[in-house]
């Protein structure tokens, strides 16, 4: 057993590898549920209303638990790290399988984006949140909170899981720790491409905006966290996060579109 873990960690490594001790198991998964958690409050930040944390949780737990069984304790790398990727690829695959969302969001997403063709043929620039409000007949608030529901599987779609033999291991993000060595030059190349055009697109953010984006995007905190280091309420981080995520509309659904 490697030295990365604690003796009573590998006492349960060994109880559940060797002996396939169920109480072990338990354990295990006890000790790493707050890889669930986490992942839960992180994506259900996304999610409508509609969508139930205890749903998202139950993905999560299956990936977990598929983790424990398919983790080789001989790889240099530690469980909860390969567990997150499998924590979370089981969530959004969960999603992806349900039809979290609502019909109304559909319906209100079209009218959105017809709006926004109209507008943008007649006065040919983008139209802003409020100005899309007025054509729809919704307020700003729901406009922003319609876009930010509809792209949530835009941004999950980023980073595209490569397809190969049905009985092979899948691999990507939700998999396994990603190989940028198995990607194309092509397909790196164009990929850093859009991360550029993305880049520019969040200097056109505000100085919240682009704090908060880089926050929840890069360094992962939550809305709550968020609020914590720039001292804000958590509902006025989400609001925040749903003016950018409508400014940024454009860029995402190009990468999307890859």
């Amino acid at each position: 057993m490697n030295s990365k873990y604690s003796p009573l960690e590998q006492k349960l490594w060994d109880d559940w590898i060797i002996k396939k001790s169920g109480e072990a198991a338990n354990e295990l998964i006890s000790n790493y549920m707050y890889l669930v958690n986490y992942h839960t409050e992180r994506i259900s930040s996304h999610l409508p209303s509609n969508v139930s944390k205890d749903d998202i949780k139950s993905f999560g737990l299956l990936g977990l638990y598929d983790a424990l069984k398919k983790f080789d304790i001989s790889r240099d790398l530690k469980f909860d790290t390969y567990a997150s990727f499998r924590v979370k690829g089981s969530i959004i695959d969960g999603l992806r399988k349900e039809d979290w969302l609502p019909r109304s969001i559909r319906e209100k997403t079209k009218k959105i984006e017809h709006a926004e063709e109209n507008f943008e043929q007649m006065h040919q620039r983008t139209a802003s949140a409020t100005e899309i409000a007025t054509i729809t007949g919704m307020t700003a608030e729901e406009v922003e909170t319609t876009i930010k529901d509809s792209l949530f599987g835009n941004i999950l779609s980023i980073e595209e899981k490569p397809q190969g033999n049905l009985g092979e291991m899948r691999e990507g993000i939700g998999y396994s720790i990603p190989d940028d060595s198995v990607i194309s030059p092509d397909r790196n190349l164009l990929k850093n491409e859009i991360k550029e055009e993305l880049m520019e697109g969040i200097k056109s953010l505000n100085e919240k905006e682009q704090l908060v984006i880089s926050l929840f995007y890069n360094e992962e905190l939550t809305f709550t966290e968020i609020g914590q280091v720039i001292e804000l309420t958590t509902s006025r981080i989400s609001q925040i996060h749903k003016k950018a995520i409508f400014k940024l509309r454009k860029t995402l659904n190009k990468m999307h579109a890859l």
